[in-house]
Formats: structure tokens, C-alpha cells, sequence
């Protein structure tokens, strides 16, 4: 059977991707929890790429829980490097769940995706009350046991909860991660950001991402985090968010539409 299949990651958020356009394979939720478990192959997603007559590939996103992500934006750009290389084409349109997805593959394994319009009214985020989204009263405490109040919450393919604080060292965010990607505000969870902004165009982050826990970074998270900078009035309409590994930068065009780019690792089939 000709099923290709390929680690890849953007600054070590890492994915496992199968191609299904030849063969298409159904895998359980236990299968695909069992690909991810990093004592097995391991990785933060699993990917699917499958035939899309319109596109050139539609994809699927599953979580190391086994649950369905509507979006990845690290991973779609691993993916169009990887098309890329496939086809010689310089431009990907892939369709996911939520949204179509155009990215520009540039030299240096630097990818470039076009992650759309971010959505900020409470229903569209989701979360189950009309609330200030810009400001949701959410408490955290540190590890000092001193109390912030806040989270701003921006939807761009997926649900992001951002907290800016003055140190995202002093958080244990293994801890509180969990408590609110699981509060039953978010119908269907979120993922929960820890931002300490260094100057209007720098930002230094921590992510809990839903459905996968701590990771080395997260493309769409880092898109949220700009945003929710810029609608703080705390940073510009362009912005480096910084991860353990490395940065990725974000573009807001004058439409508001999102741009995030970043490096690749190159392709390693499995």
C-alpha cells in the first residue's frame, strides 16, 4: 500500500503527517492517540492531507488527545512547504475545516500564511455568555499566589484565551492551562496563552493549546496574541511573538486580515 507519512515541525511544534490521497485511511481516535504519544512516534498534531477538487489539498487536524483542532497554523504552513517541494509551486491553497488557508513558500524554509480575519464577538469565539471579550474577568494566580484578572479572547480558525502579564516565568501554566481550556465558558475549549509584552513589536509567550497541552509553539496562538496586543493598544499592526525555539512574525493588513510567517524544518519521511 502506498501510504507516505512525515514528521515535520515549525520551531519544534511538531506534527506527524500521513498523506491520504492515494489511500484513504481511517484511523481510530486510539490509533491517533497512539501516534502521538511521544513514547511511540510523538508529535503536538496529526495531519491529514486528503484530495480536494478545488484546492490543492484539503487537511485535517487531530490534537494528541485524539480530538479534531479546526485549525493549525504551524501545520498548514509545515504542510505547504511540504506540497511545495512536491509540485515546484511557489503559492498552496489548502481548505481545513474552518477556513481556506493561502500560503508563500520563501527560500530559507520561510512560509508565509494568510490566516484570515480574526473573530472577537462572544458568540463567534465561542464562549457561553455575552461578555467583554476584550477583557473576560478571568482570574489567575501565580506563583506567589498574587491574583491578575483578565483574558482576552480572539477566535482565528480556533478559540485563544490571552493573558498579558508582567512575567510568564512566575505562572505555573501546566496548572492553570487545564483549568481554563476546561472552564464552561468555552463550550468547546480553548487554548490559553501567557504574553509578556517587551516592546510595541515583540512579544514573549507561553501556550497551553487545547486538546495537546504545553508546547514549543503554536502559530494560531501566536496569531491571537498579536491581535489581542494591537486591540490592547499594547503593540503595532506588526509583531514578532517569541516561543522557547524561536519567533514567529505576525501581519495585520489593513483589512485585518492575519499573516503569519515563520521557518519550516525541512521533511522527514517516517
Amino acid at each position: 500500500m502506498d501510504l507516505k507519512a512525515y514528521k515535520m515541525d515549525g520551531l519544534g511544534n511538531d506534527f506527524v503527517i500521513i498523506d491520504q490521497r492515494i489511500h484513504n485511511i481511517e484511523l481510530t481516535k486510539d490509533q491517533i492517540v497512539k501516534i502521538c504519544d511521544r513514547n511511540f512516534i510523538g508529535c503536538d498534531q496529526l495531519i491529514f492531507i486528503k484530495k480536494n477538487k478545488e484546492l490543492d489539498v484539503f487537511l485535517e487536524f487531530y490534537n494528541s488527545d485524539g480530538s479534531t483542532s479546526e485549525a493549525c497554523g504551524n501545520g498548514t504552513r509545515c504542510v505547504a512547504y511540504l506540497l511545495s517541494k512536491e509540485n515546484g509551486k511557489e503559492k498552496i491553497t489548502v481548505r481545513t475545516l474552518s477556513t481556506v488557508l493561502k500560503s508563500k513558500i520563501f527560500k530559507n524554509n520561510l512560509v508565509e500564511t494568510e490566516i484570515g480575519m480574526p473573530k472577537i464577538k462572544w458568540n463567534e469565539i465561542p464562549i457561553n455568555e455575552n461578555k467583554n471579550t476584550k477583557n473576560l474577568g478571568i482570574k489567575i494566580v501565580d506563583k506567589n499566589n498574587n491574583e491578575y484578572i483578565g483574558g482576552t479572547a480572539i477566535n482565528v480558525g480556533n478559540p485563544h484565551v490571552i493573558f498579558f502579564v508582567k512575567n510568564i516565568d512566575n505562572f505555573n501554566i501546566k496548572e492553570i492551562g487545564p483549568i481554563i481550556e476546561n472552564n464552561k465558558l468555552f463550550p468547546k475549549k480553548c487554548n490559553v496563552t501567557l504574553a509578556k509584552v517587551i516592546n510595541e513589536s515583540l512579544i514573549k509567550v507561553k501556550v497551553w493549546e487545547r486538546g495537546a497541552g504545553l508546547t514549543k509553539a503554536c502559530g494560531t496562538a501566536a496569531c491571537a496574541t498579536a491581535v489581542a496586543g494591537n486591540i490592547n493598544g499594547l503593540t503595532k499592526t506588526s509583531t514578532d511573538i517569541e516561543f522557547e525555539l524561536g519567533k514567529l512574525s505576525i501581519f495585520l493588513d489593513e483589512k485585518n486580515s492575519i499573516y503569519m510567517e515563520g521557518p519550516v524544518s525541512e521533511i522527514k519521511e517516517i
